[in-house]
């Protein structure tokens, strides 16, 4: 089945209406198409999806369910954001990721601007890129404990801005420990992980999330893979897909 189930729209932070990515997805052959507004955090209300745009998403996916039965099969999910509170009751099914850490009290985005994370490393970590990257790792260990996530999303979202081992050896010890124990933890609750191709879209990396060394690790203890283009326009749907599809026969 082609199916990409880890979409936005313009009821959080993608540029295309709903509809306009059926549209599109019925054009590229998609048979299943999964929607996954990232959930409210009350914290951060610059991408996520408002307590009154989750209401609306809501409707909006169930019309589309409705109109567009027979021809594409959608599906209604939600990227639950580890530290929001919203419920994930009513979705089909949850993409559980982590795109801020916790330092000083305070909730950081690793998903901003290289300038950003570059200053939260500086800040709160010393500037030890690796300290940061274990404080993110052992916190996505715990999510889908904390989200009862079906999908791991981009487990190394750390290393966007690391294109090139620009900051830190993604080959390294102390990257590749942490980044292993969480993979073990996550393993076990049988959910898949994103092999995620929207960094290479926008521009930000050369391979997809996760790096080849964590895939490796994955498939060594067991785990599983899905392709997700992580689309925030019609241009994304399926970006990279029969370049990295081989991925999710590895097991």
């Amino acid at each position: 089945m082609i199916q990409d189930l880890h979409t936005h729209t313009i009821f959080c932070d993608g540029n295309n209406t709903a509809e306009e990515m059926v549209v599109a997805a019925l054009d590229k052959g998609i048979e299943r198409l999964g929607f996954s507004g990232h959930s409210f955090t009350e914290f951060d209300s610059s991408f996520c999806m408002s307590e009154g745009n989750t209401r609306a998403y809501k409707r909006e996916i169930n019309r589309l369910k409705e109109k567009y039965d027979g021809a594409i099969k959608i599906l209604m999910g939600v990227e639950q954001e580890y530290f929001s509170e919203a419920s994930t009751r009513g979705y089909d099914f949850v993409i559980g990721s982590l795109h801020y850490i916790e330092a000083g009290g305070e909730y950081h985005s690793v998903d901003d601007t290289e300038e950003v994370a570059a200053n939260i490393v500086k800040s709160y970590f010393d500037g030890d890129w690796y300290a940061y990257a274990k404080r993110y790792f052992e916190t996505v260990s715990d999510v889908v404990n904390r989200t009862g996530a079906d999908i791991i999303g981009h487990l190394d979202l750390v290393t966007k801005f690391n294109e090139g081992n620009r900051f830190f050896d993604e080959s390294d010890e102390r990257y590749l420990e942490p980044a292993y124990r969480a993979i073990e933890k996550l393993v076990k609750h049988g959910v898949a992980f994103e092999i995620n191709t929207g960094a290479i879209f926008r521009g930000y990396r050369s391979e997809p999330y996760p790096g080849p060394l964590l895939r490796k690790h994955i498939i060594e203890c067991g785990g599983s893979f899905i392709l997700s283009s992580d689309a925030h326009s019609t241009e994304g749907l399926l970006y990279g897909f029969d370049e990295w599809k081989h991925l999710v026969r590895m097991d």
